[in-house]
């Protein structure tokens, strides 16, 4: 009718029997009868498409093979397009019936920050739940040549820096949101931390959208649009450091590896990525029983495959650990095991010697006359220019290790020995983050020692794969000329943090207002604390590597001989039960050692 409005459109009557049979054939290889038009996206319409045309090919074709002329040249054309019109008219409308303006119409107003494809899977899921409480209007963009486009009819408002002014014109024109929604996984650390303290001046709240992982494409699970509090460790997001994961599997991937500690923070996290790299076989080494039992458990849940042995013992029992290094016969040992508390081993001064000196040394000669290839020693910034025994104890087993390194490295041969010093794992066992979230989950007060406390932060998983990417350096071939005169390996922690503002961090993060609704309460230095950590001595300038993320030191060595006899000289009198004699040995052996023995404010600026 369309091309020629004199013809009788039903003569013969079989031809439009004959288009309805062509268009249901032309529809299934395309599946449009099972098609769910609620949830029809561009690929349903990308069907409809190619049966439309397929329809009206094979119509065409008919006519052609009855001998009945067609009504134009342009006639197959014209009725695909038809066709496609009619087809795809009904699923868009029906579509858009169901699910009401894109970006949802509830009763909370968001802005989502971020407009790429987390963003369009965001809305998408959103505009498929018509009970969802949200309601986008406007995104802020991560690159700089978006602003004024549109997602899904929603405008980009501006870049994430222009938010300020962005929210501004929303207040002006009183639709400020309740909520700026993440919906980058990977934004820096930065610019979120830039974003809360914007959203504390403005009284909004910040949340993550669901990882693209956890969305329905088609957005056909209300639950799953539930928006998740920001975690304390997204504000240290940082550009990923380039690893070295082919040496990595070198290095472990048909070896028979040890973990001591491996029931701790850094040790079960050892472990984890130590098993994803395919050694020969995993011992596991640890005298908590239950937390070792839980990183055998996890292991052998998600890495059955993997040979493993669960060991139960204490560093400090050398008959005990020289047995089992005799029985493993380990080529890789990575040595987390240690007592890492400050006001602890204040506390326990002998236990926290023993255990973190004489325990090292233990370690280190059974492994070396296991005959392991390396040993790889997980240091802390507390052993520079300490000021606890807990800092000034792992010193001590810095130096034993860096004397027996050094002693392999001019020999020519023998079991390597690696240290690598780094400064606070987030949310580490004793560590401040749990402390705050309990003390947030009785409603406060958080407790901070001093306003000017400092600490370098860094996340286990983060902490650990440079660890072994210093392992890898450590025990190549092309290794750094430092390490020839007893250098170790020190992690780039980036900038330190005030723990006050930590604590204020995640106060807001927990929803309510810092020093409003929860305070934060100061409590005075505690014994052997230091106000700033340092990561160097001050004559120990940062040596640079060839490895990003990488750094090196140059301490003070001495020679193992004399290290190991002090270690045992100390360890006796902590099993003569005098301490002091123990802390005065280990002055001499560590001179830089300033103990801040009643946490007092001078102390710990020295």
């Amino acid at each position: 009718m369309l091309l020629a409005p004199d013809v009788d459109p039903v003569t013969p009557v079989w031809t439009v029997l004959w288009g309805a049979l062509a268009l249901l054939l032309a529809g299934l290889p395309f599946r449009l009868s099972v098609q769910y038009w609620r949830f029809a996206g561009a690929g349903d319409l990308l069907g409809v498409t190619a049966a439309s045309l397929t329809g009206a090919a094979l119509f065409s074709l008919a006519l052609h093979g009855a001998g009945l002329p067609l009504p134009a040249p342009t006639f197959p054309a014209v009725h695909g397009l038809t066709l496609m019109v009619l087809l795809a008219a009904p699923r868009i409308f029906y579509r858009l019936s169901q699910e009401g303006a894109v970006g949802g119409d509830g009763t909370q107003p968001v802005v989502l920050v971020g407009a790429g494809d987390p963003a369009d899977l965001f809305l998408r899921a959103l505009a498929g739940d018509r009970d969802a409480p949200y309601r986008v209007i406007g995104l802020l963009s991560l690159g700089q040549a978006q602003t004024g486009r549109r997602i899904h009819g929603c405008p980009i408002l501006g870049h994430v820096a222009d938010a300020p002014a962005v929210l501004a014109r929303l207040r002006a024109q009183e639709c400020l949101p309740a909520t700026l929604v993440v919906t980058e996984p990977d934004m820096p650390g930065h610019v979120l931390a830039d974003l809360m303290r914007l959203a504390d001046q403005e009284g909004l709240r910040v949340a993550r959208a669901p990882r693209l992982t956890a969305l329905d494409p088609e957005g056909r699970g209300r639950e799953r649009l539930e928006l998740k509090p920001v975690a304390i460790e997204d504000l240290l997001n940082r550009a990923q450091v380039p690893l070295d994961r082919e040496g990595m599997a070198r290095l472990v991937q048909g070896k028979r590896v040890l973990v001591t500690g491996a029931g701790g923070s850094i040790g079960s996290e050892l472990a984890r990525q130590v098993a994803a790299l395919g050694p020969e076989v995993l011992v596991l080494l640890d005298n908590g029983e239950y937390a070792l039992w839980q990183i055998d458990l996890e292991l052998g849940e998600i890495l059955p495959g993997v040979p493993r042995q669960a060991v139960l013992a204490d560093i400090r029992d050398a008959p005990r650990i020289r047995a089992i290094f005799e029985e493993t016969r380990p080529d890789l040992v990575f040595h987390a095991a240690a007592l890492k508390h400050v006001p602890m081993v204040e506390s326990n001064p002998a236990e926290g010697l023993v255990t973190n000196a004489a325990g090292t040394r233990v370690v280190a000669d059974a492994a070396r006359a296991a005959g392991a290839c390396a040993m790889v020693l997980i240091s802390t910034d507390k052993a520079v220019n300490p000021t606890s025994v807990m800092g000034a104890s792992k010193r001590l087993a810095e130096m034993y290790c860096q004397g027996l390194d050094m002693a392999a490295r001019r020999g020519g041969g023998g079991m390597r020995c690696i240290t690598v010093r780094f400064g606070n794992v987030l949310g580490s066992t004793g560590s401040v983050v749990p402390l705050f979230q309990r003390q947030l989950a009785r409603g406060g007060p958080l407790t901070v020692t001093h306003p000017d406390m400092q600490r370098y932060f860094m996340t286990v998983r983060e902490a650990v794969g440079l660890v072994l990417q210093a392992s890898v350096v450590g025990s190549g071939e092309a290794q750094p000329e430092a390490l020839r005169e007893g250098g170790i390996f020190v992690l780039d922690m980036g900038q330190p943090v005030k723990i006050v503002d930590l604590a204020r961090q995640m106060i807001r993060l927990a929803g309510p207002r810092p020093d409003t609704d929860v305070h934060v309460r100061f409590t005075g230095l505690r014994p052997g604390e230091k106000l700033m950590e340092e990561l160097f001595h001050g004559r120990e300038p940062p040596v640079p590597t060839a490895t990003p993320g990488l750094l090196m030191a140059t301490p003070r060595t001495a020679d193992p001989a004399i290290v190991g006899r002090a270690i045992d000289e100390i360890a006796a009198a902590c099993s003569g039960g005098q301490s002091r004699l123990a802390l005065a040995l280990l002055g001499r052996m560590v001179p830089e050692f300033a103990h801040n023995a009643d946490g007092s404010l001078a102390a710990s600026r020295a």
